[in-house]
């Protein structure tokens, strides 16, 4: 199974990075294997931590992939690096393993520190697709145009009938990236 979280690493700097990741949990350890090339997967790499942060705000998932910042951030507690200040729950990582890979290397991650700061009240169907249409944006150099703006059009359907001010921002962002692409490439090819 798959989960829908946000990462949050640092540079050997200390420099802030957050980025929406699907992770796996097996066995108590967190699995996360960012596409190549990516300051995710070079953070890890250069400090060995990781923060993973469950929220249900979707705008730090769609501000993430549109250079919007949606959050704040806090010191984490026992590894380098921070946490989403607004988390429902985060985990603090260290890095165990590392399977590499030409496209995608798996990490291995040990949890060194859990902390559960709201209770999780649930997610509505906008919430929801918001994240599937983040994943989309994550991967529109991947995806046909066709298949991105069928999805989107169904999706559209819960952000009408369910969505809040939050998800509402989330979409707006993700939909004028789309959009934003699309142009870009339409742009390339009169070029």
């Amino acid at each position: 199974m798959i989960y829908e979280a946000i990462i949050s690493t640092v540079n050997s700097r200390g420099d802030s990075h957050v980025a929406p990741f699907g992770i796996q949990m097996q066995d108590g350890l967190v699995l996360i294997s960012p596409y190549k090339p990516s300051v995710t997967l070079d953070n890890i790499l250069a400090t060995q931590h990781a923060v993973l942060n469950l929220t249900d705000d979707v705008r730090v998932f769609s501000g993430a992939l549109t250079r919007r910042q949606a959050w704040a951030l806090l010191p984490a507690e026992k590894v380098m690096g921070f946490r989403l200040a607004d988390s429902l729950l985060h985990k603090e990582l260290t890095l165990v393993n590392v399977v590499d890979d030409a496209l995608r290397p798996q990490l291995t991650m040990e949890v060194m520190h859990e902390v559960q700061h709201l209770p999780f009240q649930g997610f509505n169907r906008a919430q929801a697709a918001v994240i599937e249409l983040a994943v989309l944006v994550s991967r529109l150099h991947l995806l046909a145009k066709d298949k991105v703006l069928a999805d989107m059009k169904y999706l559209q359907i819960a952000i009408d009938k369910t969505a809040g001010e939050r998800e509402l921002q989330a979409w707006c962002w993700l939909t004028e990236k789309v959009e934003n692409y699309y142009a870009e490439q339409a742009g390339k090819n009169f070029a």
